[in-house]
């Protein structure tokens, strides 16, 4: 048994909430008959191999911790469906993209990323990484709050039960030496300068629950009463075709500062490198490498096509990676070189991106099966070390997330083990049933910082298939 009670406690303390795992993956693996117990919203008791307390909420099937998206682009989802119906690249997905984003106004965008982040929780996430651009009204006039659209993202995650860390983007290029234009209009904030000070005004207003020692460590003496916002402002460059060299180091600079997470997407696309390298000399990855950029504040979303020195510079700096393949392959955009990266000394996180799927089980497995593919080899992951890749909070900026542990966030999410796909479930394959046969459909309960967001598989709040059906056909 692990427990950690409060300082000074009275004798009559008890926790706030008791709950039953039938099986639970802790730390060391998975673990049958699991009591959780928990207060203020953080687990103050774990203990395996025990019957279920009178009173304890039982949870049938496996719980995992909770689940972080590293990558969101919550508008994205308005594209699910209707931009596979040509053949087409890249470029002209971009498009229709760009036209979607014209549409959307703070209150079409609170309603349709409310909507998106319940589906999240309905598929056991419990962290978002919103990568945030649509800064302004179309033309890009400010709106009266210059942070409006980002409020509205900040709301919708609330609304849904889950905690968002809002990546608030850089983008201030069209392209490498080209202007915003035409919708591109809506994203940018003229330099890096003015970039700053409307995310500083933001970050002001949340300045979020303090980053302290990780879960179990000596120095946290988590109390019933710690809590705290549900919400952390990052920082991101949207990419080295879409900020200028001269304006990466402001970012960064800021993101440094405010100790914030800082994300960037890296060479998803080969065009990108080419005019990278017709402009500056160098890769994008150099490029960010000599602007301060790379580190293990740092996630580099994609970073798809690479050389042995980007390969190098970014494991080499501890920045993390961050795959999103069912995005990559709706795109086709190529399989990245992962495992490699990882081996250089890179950590892996997953995110769902556009949202051609809300499923971090999918995304999990697709690392392997994708490389499988590219090599016609198989066994280049572990579905332990794939697992462990859905729980990465910390590239998100919550250490105390991830994990069933004294101290940790009480994020408890459970998958069923007799549906149509988790059937034959057995303790000794509990990694390889979660990411090579379970999705989104067999999260059964979510529970948030303590409070369930899901139960018997549905939002306990939200209609989340009606929210995104009335939330898509108001944007059409």
């Amino acid at each position: 048994m692990t427990r950690t009670d409060p300082a000074e406690p009275d004798a009559g303390w008890r926790p706030e909430q008791v709950y039953w795992a039938e099986y639970a993956w802790l730390s060391s693996g998975v673990a049958a008959g699991v009591v959780v117990e928990v207060a203020g919203g953080r687990i103050v008791g774990v203990t395996p191999g025990a019957e279920p307390p009178p009173g304890a909420t039982r949870l049938a099937g496996l719980t995992l911790p909770g689940l972080a998206n590293a990558h969101s682009h919550a508008f994205h989802r308005g594209l699910r469906g209707r931009t596979q119906a040509d053949r087409g690249t890249f470029w002209t997905w971009r498009e229709q993209m760009y036209a979607l984003a014209t549409t959307l106004t703070p209150d079409s965008y609170h309603a349709l990323a409310r909507a998106v982040y319940a589906e999240m929780a309905l598929a056991g996430i419990t962290c978002v990484g919103e990568f945030h651009y649509v800064h302004h009204a179309p033309g890009g006039t400010p709106y009266a709050d210059p942070n409006a659209m980002g409020e509205a993202l900040i709301a919708a995650a609330a609304d849904a039960g889950i905690r968002i860390t809002l990546l608030d983007t850089c983008y201030l290029s069209g392209g490498i030496g080209s202007p915003l234009s035409g919708p591109q209009r809506r994203f940018g904030d003229t330099a890096a300068d003015g970039w700053a000070t409307r995310t500083s005004a933001l970050a002001a207003r949340y300045p979020g629950p303090p980053n302290d020692a990780a879960p179990g460590s000596p120095s946290r003496a988590p109390r019933p009463s710690v809590g705290g916002s549900h919400v952390r402002i990052g920082a991101a460059l949207h990419s080295v075709r879409g900020v200028p060299r001269d304006q990466i180091a402001p970012v960064v600079e800021w993101a440094a500062a405010h100790e914030a997470p800082l994300h960037v997407h890296l060479s998803e696309q080969p065009a990108e490198n080419e005019a990278c390298l017709a402009a500056y000399g160098v890769t994008p990855t150099r490029l960010l490498a000599d602007s301060g950029a790379l580190g293990p504040r740092t996630t580099a979303v994609h970073a798809t096509h690479l050389t042995p020195d980007d390969i190098a510079l970014i494991g080499g700096t501890r920045t993390v990676t961050c795959a999103c393949p069912t995005t990559e392959r709706d795109l086709a955009d190529g399989i990245g070189p992962l495992r490699t990266l990882f081996e250089a000394g890179s950590p892996l996180s997953l995110g769902s991106d556009s949202h051609a799927v809300i499923d971090l089980f999918e995304e999990a497995r697709a690392v392997e099966l994708d490389e499988r593919l590219r090599t016609r080899e198989r066994g280049h992951w572990g579905a332990q070390e794939l697992l462990a890749t859905a729980f990465a909070h910390d590239t998100l900026g919550w250490p105390d997330a991830g994990t069933l542990q004294v101290g940790a966030r009480a994020d408890l999410v459970t998958l069923a083990t007799d549906t149509v796909r988790t059937a034959g479930f057995t303790p000794g394959t509990a990694a390889e049933t979660a990411v090579f046969a379970a999705g989104a459909a067999d999260v059964r309960s979510v529970v948030v910082d303590g409070v369930e967001k899901v139960h018997n598989g549905k939002h306990t709040t939200i209609d989340a298939g009606q929210a995104l059906t009335e939330a898509l056909r108001a944007l059409t």
